[in-house]
């Protein structure tokens, strides 16, 4: 079994979370962790939670949301649930990227037990505030969505039911100052009726990873969470790195940074309407001079 730590206040790197722990009901005495330690190190951090039982559709945008998150340097944390919180840290180590998973029991003994759980623990971390030895209970699980969402700059729903734990992460997320995202369900459809919910209370939608890196650069120098934002988010784009001392075309930069033409042509606008791209004879994308000066 992988080392297993006891904090009793976070590391360093994590002393902004300790002010948001402050007005958790009930406080953050002490952190558990296992796996791959030096991923408290990193950051920023987003968190990607929705449905247990999601819908083809909802399978597909955690795979892809995540996924883009990983390739743009955020650590993605989620809840290591069944469903669109399994998926994303799924998807994040198939990128060969950060996850934290934090759980409603022991680090010892993470729960869903499954491969996916034996392959957080090796390459991800896993982080509790329930001690070893610890089960899971129904009442622990509101308790660590309070924890997901106070350890990150920014939450992500998809696909939430009206009643749904998402919507606790989400509204502790807001209460913490925290930027809120969800990504959009039918209105008609059971689990569209959370993202709904919260659109009302003041969430933004987001059809699109580029949407969602566009809106997460605007959190620059305003990190709340203790993730080293202000240093990530300048380089987090992979299409903007991939343009970087270049001109390529759409099909270049899809096979450059491994994402679909149509993603690829979506984001294009999102970054030409900011100032950040412009489009040359060729059909081939640079970077604005804007972009490139200091």
């Amino acid at each position: 079994m992988q080392s297993i730590q006891r904090w009793e206040r976070p590391p360093d790197d994590w002393a902004k979370p300790l002010e948001g722990f402050i007005g958790l009901d009930p406080p953050v005495k002490t952190f558990w962790t296992r796996g791959q330690h030096e991923l408290q190190q990193l950051g920023p951090r987003v968190a990607v939670v929705g449905s247990r039982s999601p819908t083809s559709y909802g399978r597909d945008q955690a795979q892809r949301f995540a996924g883009a998150l990983a390739r743009a340097g955020c650590v993605v944390v989620s809840g290591l649930a069944r469903g669109v919180d399994g998926i994303a840290h799924e998807a994040v180590l198939d990128e060969g990227a950060p996850t934290i998973a934090v759980l409603g029991c022991g680090v010892d003994q993470p729960w869903p037990v499954g491969q996916l759980t034996e392959r957080m623990a090796r390459e991800g971390l896993l982080l509790s505030e329930f001690g070893p030895g610890i089960s899971p209970r129904r009442h622990h699980f509101p308790m660590r969505n309070r924890i997901i969402a106070a350890l990150c700059d920014a939450t992500l729903v998809i696909e939430a039911a009206h009643r749904s734990g998402s919507l606790i992460t989400a509204r502790w997320a807001a209460d913490l100052g925290r930027a809120v995202f969800v990504v959009p369900q039918a209105v008609d459809h059971p689990l569209g009726l959370g993202a709904l919910r919260l659109l009302r209370e003041g969430a933004t939608a987001v059809g699109s990873p580029g949407q969602l890196l566009t809106d997460l650069e605007s959190l620059r120098g305003t990190s709340r969470a203790g993730g080293e934002w202000g240093e990530h988010v300048g380089d987090m784009d992979p299409i903007l790195r991939a343009l970087e001392g270049d001109a390529l075309s759409v099909e270049s930069l899809s096979s450059r940074v491994n994402q679909p033409v149509l993603e690829i042509s979506t984001r294009l606008v999102d970054l030409e309407l900011d100032g950040r791209v412009r489009r040359i004879p060729g059909g081939l994308w640079v970077v604005s001079a804007r972009q490139q000066s200091p």
